[in-house]
């Protein structure tokens, strides 16, 4: 759950919600409420009476709301409150995958674009305001938007161009893995280290030449300037609408073009290199939905979900599921199939299990960190512990007492050191896991859960439990 400060019976502030003087996000009785600062009101009444907050909503693009009573004591700083529709589960950009970075950069820049009709524009443009929700990007900050002054440039290309050009040219163009700097850099990276990486073809590329390369010169130019100005203010950039509009539409273009060709990862294509046969396959689906079935989730983390096959299995049901995985390559064939299908109720998210995602920002806690975000119903841990315990010598002991703080009920498979994938992972390292044993892994496991039911899967030396977790 997100991080949030509060006295007793009163309402609860977010702790990411303290750098924006219009308002802020704070929760009340389970529910997430914004207040709008008076110093917006101005901004506020012009998205709603401009006609732009209605047409976002329709389309999709900006979560929507209601207005409500105040829920905080009234000052003179106060305006209104609003409960936007709840958002499932918040994201952060350092877990999507490229198509998800680039879906969220040109929904930013279509709201941009919108607004510019409606006499409104963006004032920033950060990949954060974006979240995933019923199976697409949406816009969930209500106040980004401010009228557009005639002449005034964009505020937010910077901002814009850290967040999402940087990191989806550096995706496409030199290591899909670099999407990590954006942990690193939690207000986007920074675009003159993002020229240095990028391969020397992409200065012949004339939106990345102009967004990327030269944008980081006159970035580091003004940055470094000493220049006096004796007291008179510096002279003031004017850019017509048109040129405005120039600039919007060249970035969506630049965007547009950004491709990665998902393949040569270690687990992207793992479901045409397995050990199951077909009957194998099918039964293990089976007893997957028995469990589900068994305890009735409205929640679910599919750890090491791969492409979501597993994970459908539950949203078919009716569940809300997050299908995590460590390969891009296999996080990247989920949510596409989630976008081209229209599904609603599968998340799929990059996650290393070994070094799950932090709390970030000011105090370690304006972005949450995975653990964080629980716990959940039930998790799903299939095919995953033993890469867990003999790629990267985690102990029983640490996996079990890791899901117990996280969840209520699991349904985990234990893969047997005979089973070829162990065989794979021990090939090319020395055997020195002794105790990796089925009696060992329930003896281990009943410290922390109940064992439910056992399912040994057909033509197959695997075996699926169901658990659920001891109360601490």
């Amino acid at each position: 759950m997100a991080q949030y400060k509060t006295e007793e019976n009163a309402p609860a502030v977010s702790t990411a919600s303290f750098r924006d003087p219009s308002g802020f996000v704070f929760e009340y009785n389970g529910r997430l409420y914004r207040q709008i600062n008076d110093n917006y009101r101005y901004q506020y009444n012009a998205l709603i009476d401009s006609g732009l907050y209605e047409k976002l909503t329709q389309q999709g693009m900006l979560i929507p709301h209601e207005e409500v009573d105040p829920l905080v004591n009234e000052s003179s700083g106060f305006f209104r409150t609003i409960r936007p529709e709840p958002v499932a589960y918040i994201s952060y950009p350092y877990e999507w995958c490229f198509s998800q970075l680039k879906d969220a950069a040109i929904l930013t820049l279509d709201i941009q674009l919108t607004a510019l009709a409606h006499g409104m524009c963006l004032k920033d443009a950060s990949a954060y305001n974006i979240q995933f929700h019923k199976g697409r990007p949406v816009m969930i900050d209500t106040l980004s938007f401010e009228k557009y002054m005639e002449g005034a440039p964009w505020v937010a290309y910077r901002q814009f161009c850290q967040h999402f050009l940087a990191p989806l040219a550096l995706m496409s163009r030199v290591d899909i893995r670099l999407n990590k700097l954006l942990l690193a850099f939690i207000d986007g990276i920074p675009l003159d280290l993002a020229s240095t990486l990028m391969p020397r073809s992409s200065w012949f590329k004339a939106g990345l030449l102009m967004h990327l390369h030269l944008h980081a010169i006159t970035q580091k130019k003004y940055a470094s300037s000493t220049k006096p100005t004796n007291g008179k203010a510096q002279k003031k950039r004017h850019i017509s609408r048109m040129g405005y509009t120039g600039i919007v539409e060249s970035l969506r273009k630049t965007v547009e073009k950004l491709h990665w060709k998902t393949g040569g990862t270690e687990w992207g294509a793992y479901y045409d290199d397995t050990n199951y046969s077909e009957k194998a396959f099918e039964e293990k689906k089976v007893f997957v939905h028995q469990f589900l079935l068994a305890i009735q989730p409205r929640e679910v983390w599919d750890l090491g979900g791969n492409t979501g096959v597993f994970s459908r299995i539950a949203s078919e049901m009716g569940v809300s599921i997050i299908s995590y995985d460590v390969d891009p390559a296999a996080v990247e064939v989920n949510y596409r199939q989630v976008r081209d299908g229209k599904e609603t109720l599968v998340l799929p998210l990059l996650l290393d299990m070994t070094s799950p995602s932090p709390g970030l920002g000011w105090n370690h806690d304006e972005r949450d960190s995975f653990c964080q975000r629980g716990p959940t119903d039930c998790i799903m841990a299939l095919a995953l512990i033993h890469h867990l315990a003999i790629s990267n010598n985690v102990p029983f002991e640490k996996i079990a007492a890791f899901f117990q703080n996280l969840c209520r009920y699991l349904i985990i498979e234990f893969v047997p050191r005979e089973d070829s994938q162990v065989q794979r992972l021990l090939s090319s390292r020395a055997d020195i896991f002794q105790t990796y044993d089925r009696s060992n892994f329930e003896a281990i496991f009943s410290e922390y859960f109940r064992i439910i039911n056992v399912a040994q899967i057909p033509d197959s030396q695997r075996t699926l439990y169901l658990m659920q977790a001891h109360k601490k």
